[in-house]
């Protein structure tokens, strides 16, 4: 058996889950850019958009604070 063809394992499956926050966060911040886009086709953006760009620019940066709090107490390997 070949352990890279079996596919993620348990302890990669936990860290997926555990960025999946920033991850969905991220995807909403990239949504809301792309509107920023569309829009500029169509008279430009609104006040609404730009508000939703930046609610999830919070979003992307509570989420990332929240996973770069370690979880487990962890030694720094010289």
């Amino acid at each position: 058996m070949n352990p890279e063809l079996d596919g993620p394992t348990a302890a990669d499956l936990a860290a997926i889950d555990r960025e999946w926050p920033l991850i969905a966060a991220e995807l909403d911040l990239l949504d809301a850019e792309i509107s920023l886009i569309y829009a500029a086709d169509h008279g430009g953006p609104t006040s609404l958009d730009w508000r939703r760009v930046r609610r999830a620019e919070h979003r992307v940066t509570r989420a990332a604070a929240a996973i770069s709090v370690p979880t487990a107490p962890f030694r720094l390997v010289a």
